[in-house]
């Protein structure tokens, strides 16, 4: 991967997982979470209608005459326990969500701080894990938000004075930043995680080829040592067969010396 493509993945995944988590704060502070509207049917000139809403923080109802009252929820213990667990889970989403946006920054190819590369890839791949592990936080808050109020909705044994709420705006919303969260983090990951394959399989391709130089080198260190070995003996078996003429020689001198003594 070239180090531009890799700068352009970077940058478009620090955009939208940025987007995704302004998308979750924005829910955190809207209304209309759950909401009901009753009423304005009869054929009745005069509309009497009432919306009731629900957020993380308050129940409110409101009328044809924009009137609206709410009941904030009073004491810590005194809410609904999934309400808390909307809560918590959103808090440590947000709250890993700001690190990890900071380490991405940090580990990014476009900036210059962060000290070297194999530095700044480690720094950029536990953002991206803190992104991966906060969008999937806030993912399981609206999906726990959602399926309370669908099976409140959808239940059969509910009383006629139960009222029936709907899903809002900032259900879907919320589930939109949750998943550009998580696509920002694969983003990341995508240009740290081949690179570090490359470089773990780099010692095994050398040490393959540091094997096979010390092989070529083992073969040629025999061939020497047995035509070293060969050649004295060559040269040995030349000394004796000079050895064995000269001997001849003398052996035919002295007898013809005799012969002709006699």
């Amino acid at each position: 991967m070239s180090k531009m493509k890799k700068s352009l993945i970077q940058v478009f995944g620090f955009l939208i997982s940025t987007l995704g988590w302004l998308f979750v704060s924005c829910t955190i502070a809207m209304d209309n979470w759950r909401s009901m509207y009753v009423g304005g049917k009869g054929g009745n000139w005069m509309i009497k209608a009432s919306w009731y809403w629900s957020n993380l923080w308050k129940d409110c109802i409101t009328d044809t005459t924009s009137v609206i009252n709410c009941r904030d929820y009073d004491v810590l213990w005194a809410v609904t326990p999934y309400v808390h667990g909307v809560r918590g889970l959103l808090i440590i989403g947000m709250s890993l969500g700001f690190v990890s946006t900071i380490l991405c920054f940090i580990g990014m190819d476009c900036t210059y701080i962060g000290g070297s590369v194999k530095i700044k890839d480690k720094v950029l791949l536990s953002g991206a894990v803190f992104h991966f592990v906060g969008g999937l936080s806030a993912l399981a808050a609206y999906c726990l938000y959602t399926n309370r109020v669908a099976s409140s909705a959808f239940a059969p044994t509910v009383g006629r004075s139960i009222i029936r709420y709907v899903i809002g705006a900032p259900i879907f919303l919320g589930l939109v930043g949750s998943f550009l969260i998580i696509l920002g983090s694969i983003l990341y990951a995508v240009t740290v995680i081949p690179k570090r394959k490359k470089n773990a399989s780099a010692p095994k391709t050398s040490t393959a080829s540091e094997s096979h130089s010390q092989r070529t080198t083992r073969d040629t260190q025999y061939t020497s040592a047995y035509y070293a070995v060969s050649r004295p003996s060559t040269v040995s078996s030349q000394s004796r067969s000079s050895h064995i003429s000269r001997i001849s020689h003398f052996t035919e001198d002295k007898i013809s010396a005799r012969d002709t003594f006699v």
